[in-house]
């Protein structure tokens, strides 16, 4: 008996000390990396107002250029990264093509300094992700090893971006299954998103961190609380419009029958006079605008209209449709500060600022189904006093969006509501829902009690 406790231990042990070794090799490594990819952006962007014209100018010929780019050398790089790394993951045991990193790299800076309206945590995850990739074929891994440390690779890219060890190693693990954590990866996750945070911090990029102290002595607010429920539900709605916008966009753009590049050229233009006549709040990062949003100050964002979000939502589409490089996670983190102003303008003046929090991480609670990874990042970005408020909202967000996702190749795992009937194990993309004979009925019985009761109504004097 003791000798068989021994063994396990010791096999526990060495297993321990194999994964701490190559997680934190691999998030040193991929932190340098997504410090290279920070800086560039960084630099670029204090450049571009040297420019004699609008920045956003160059987007068409960008635009052309990226798909170039990516289609001449790495056309596993299209798109906005964190799909074809879940892609990767579920079917080919996280194999991916090394020449995505440098090429990722290229065409998401190009295509942020020129404008378009994508952000660099998918980029960074995917860069992340094809880095542990070229180690696990240097050191001939396995495909089960390699998995692992190309989800190791996922979550250090995300950290290393989000300025969030926590919730990005959590985002690269929850993110891949919807409904499942990858426990056995769970720790090499958190050390390579531990290391590469730090690293890019040693190697200077700073974070931005909001304190939202002010809520710490709140008593108990019931009225906030029922906002709080609705607001959850807005956001499930907000998320559910994006994604079947970017859906839709991208389907009805690929149908027009014109060389590609045209295109790309012409979606372009289009973005330029978007910028020019409505405002460059809505192309490029965005984080003014959501730094903005976030300030308890009213006075920052005083000039945000309330259909900020869906302009955002529709500059989004169309640079990605148009050929454009780059993530969706800080488009989705726009949509969600400003669909949370927005509602805090509608029902709540007094809050706006923390429904402009809730909404950033609630909407991408619903848009990538990660409501622990959205509630944990809502700690570490904005204190633990609105920890209760950002997990109401999160989880709310999550559920209303229904079994859809900004990803399609997630896996569903679980079914969002026992009333509807769900096949699990399929592609979300794929999921079908239905609602079983029996709770049909049941629904059909409820609108024809209603039915009745509006006609009974309609005959009383």
């Amino acid at each position: 008996m003791i000798k068989k406790h021994l063994t396990e231990q010791t096999a526990i042990f060495i297993s321990l000390t194999k994964w701490l070794v190559l997680s934190s090799f691999v998030g040193i490594l991929i932190g340098a990396i997504v410090t290279l990819f920070l800086k560039i952006i960084q630099y670029g962007e204090h450049y571009q107002a040297q420019l004699p014209f609008p920045y956003y100018f160059t987007l068409p010929v960008a635009l052309v250029f990226v798909v170039w780019l990516v289609r001449t050398f790495a056309p596993s790089a299209e798109g906005h990264g964190t799909e074809k790394v879940i892609e990767a993951v579920h079917k080919r045991h996280g194999k991916m093509d090394v020449k995505v990193v440098p090429i990722k790299l290229i065409a998401t800076v190009i295509t942020i300094l020129s404008g378009g309206s994508v952000g660099k945590e998918g980029p960074a995850g995917q860069i992340g992700a094809a880095s542990a990739s070229f180690v696990s074929d240097i050191l001939h891994f396995s495909d089960k090893d390699r998995k692992k440390l190309v989800i190791c690779g996922i979550s250090a890219g995300f950290s290393a971006v989000f300025g969030t060890p926590i919730a990005g190693a959590i985002f690269g693990v929850e993110v891949l299954i919807i409904g499942v954590i990858l426990y056995d990866v769970l720790l090499p996750s958190f050390i390579a998103g531990f290391a590469a945070f730090t690293t890019a911090q040693f190697l200077g990029i700073d974070y931005t961190y909001f304190d939202y102290h002010s809520y710490r002595t709140m008593a108990l607010d019931i009225p906030l609380i029922f906002k709080v429920i609705a607001a959850g539900l807005f956001f499930g709605l907000v998320s559910d419009l994006m994604i079947t916008a970017m859906n839709q966009i991208h389907k009805g753009i690929a149908k027009i029958k014109l060389n590609r590049y045209l295109r790309s050229f012409l979606i372009g233009l289009l973005l330029v006079a978007i910028g020019y006549f409505v405002g460059e709040r809505y192309l490029g990062l965005g984080m003014e605008t959501i730094k903005d949003t976030l300030n308890p100050d009213p006075y920052f964002a005083k000039d945000l209209p309330w259909y900020a979000f869906l302009l955002k939502i529709l500059t989004t589409s169309l640079t990605l449709s148009g050929g454009g490089s780059g993530g969706v996670i800080t488009p989705i983190f726009f949509v969600g500060a400003t669909s949370g102003h927005t509602f805090g303008a509608w029902f709540d003046p007094e809050h706006i600022a923390l429904f402009s929090a809730l909404g950033f991480i609630s909407v991408l609670s619903g848009a990538t189904n990660t409501p622990i990874a959205a509630t944990i990042m809502a700690v570490e970005l904005f204190g633990i006093e609105i920890a209760h408020y950002a997990a109401i909202s999160a989880v709310i967000s999550f559920l209303a969006t229904g079994h859809r996702s900004i990803f399609p190749s997630q896996i569903l795992a679980m079914k969002k509501s026992e009333i509807l009937e769900v096949k699990i194990g399929d592609e979300i993309e794929k999921a079908q829902v239905d609602i079983p004979p029996h709770n049909l009925t049941r629904f059909q019985r409820i609108r024809r009690r209603i039915l009745r009761k509006k006609r009974a109504l309609k005959k009383q004097p």
